[in-house]
């Protein structure tokens, strides 16, 4: 991964503690994780000790106050060794990020101490059922009672869904569309809280997945993030910073299987010679590297975008998102058949990475989505 030319300091120190982290704490265990379905909690509290359950958290509420550079480059880090891991971790900081940006006081002192340190783990809560990438479609209902929302609906494809304590969800509080969408932090054990199974997946084995149900859970008036109404604004600048980490998780998993690709064709032989040898194999690596540092290079640029709020951040962030997971997928997919026979086994962790990065071109808005994004952008008078 050389060529960074524009990081500082700073910001190669802490790709390094992220690097190390993930080399001590990930990889060793990525495989079995996946295998045997585990999800590694200690691990990730551990990685809270290193400040990255609170990365994008002002340090004013005791986060670690980093820009969405510095965030993508921890997440490309630790997808190195598990992309699952690694994303479960960047929605958990969206969570915390939400809160800590748009929530009052009482909604901040109640959650983000817990949420930094990882003690309690957060989701986020947007799609439903019937309205994925017509998000603004949702049907979740909360009505003022007194003192509090009454909330009914449910939530679908939650990553941590049944194992966080803490949701912040998407809820209608007003008219339809976009502009009667409210955000509320609901917990865990609220009375009407309950979960779907397990989903059984391609990949992202090593985090959970379920469906989340609210029926007529009673939610603090104090639990609101933002204002009524102000939703939807708050769910999609969430999202710029979700889709820079999903995209940098994707740049992570494809680099471990360019080195894995190039360190087995350059042990595997044969008609005599190394498969590195081959001019073919040297121009596939090529592509591979060179797609991946385009698509790192513009995954960077989109980081400092959403970092200084400017204008086209969300185009960037899109765009970025679009290519940087069809790129990651591009290259596992390469490395794959670099392997031979031997990337189809889980002997090797080539299949691993192709089955976890193919969900990153669906979550955080399809790919689709980000060329409407794009285009809408390109094409407005």
């Amino acid at each position: 991964m050389s060529g960074q030319f524009d990081l500082n300091d700073d910001q190669r120190e802490i790709q390094e503690l992220a690097r190390r982290f993930t080399a001590d704490a990930i990889t060793p265990h990525a495989a079995e994780w996946d295998e045997k379905h585990i999800f590694p909690r200690d691990t990730i509290r551990a990685a809270a000790e290193l400040g990255f359950g609170s990365i994008y958290v002002s340090e004013a509420s005791g986060g670690i106050g980093l820009g969405r550079l510095e965030s993508a480059l921890i997440m490309e880090a630790m997808a190195y060794g598990c992309p699952a891991t690694s994303a479960f971790i960047s929605i958990h900081n969206m969570a915390a990020w939400m809160i800590d940006r748009f929530g009052g006081q009482v909604v901040k002192d109640t959650y983000l101490p817990s949420m930094i340190a990882m003690d309690r783990l957060g989701s986020y809560c947007l799609t439903e059922a019937g309205s994925g990438s017509d998000a603004a479609a949702l049907k979740t209902r909360a009505v003022r009672d007194g003192d509090h929302y009454v909330v009914t609906g449910s939530k679908q494809f939650i990553s941590g869904g049944g194992e966080n304590e803490i949701y912040v969800v998407m809820v209608r509080t007003g008219e339809e569309g976009a502009k009667g969408i409210s955000c509320l932090v609901i917990e865990k054990g609220m009375e009407g809280v309950s979960f779907g199974a397990n989903e059984r997946k391609l990949g992202w084995h090593a985090q959970p997945t379920a469906q989340v149900n609210f029926d007529g859970v009673r939610v603090p008036l104090d639990n609101l993030v933002g204002g009524e109404g102000e939703g939807f604004r708050i769910a999609m600048m969430g999202l710029d910073g979700g889709r820079l980490n999903i995209g940098a998780c994707s740049l992570g998993g494809a680099q471990r299987c360019l080195d894995e690709a190039i360190g087995y064709t350059k042990d595997r032989k044969q008609f005599g010679q190394a498969i590195a040898d081959f001019q073919n194999t040297q121009f596939t690596l090529a592509d591979m590297e060179t797609e991946l540092q385009a698509a790192r290079t513009l995954l960077y640029a989109a980081a400092v975008k959403v970092t200084e709020n400017a204008p086209d951040k969300t185009r960037f962030a899109a765009m970025a998102k679009r290519f940087a997971t069809d790129t990651g997928s591009a290259v596992v997919d390469r490395a794959l058949q670099l392997h031979g026979g031997y990337g189809y086994l889980m002997d090797y962790p080539i299949e691993r990475f192709w089955r976890d990065l193919r969900v990153h071109s669906i979550l955080e808005g399809t790919n689709q989505v980000m060329r409407m994004i794009i285009g809408r952008e390109l094409v407005r008078p």
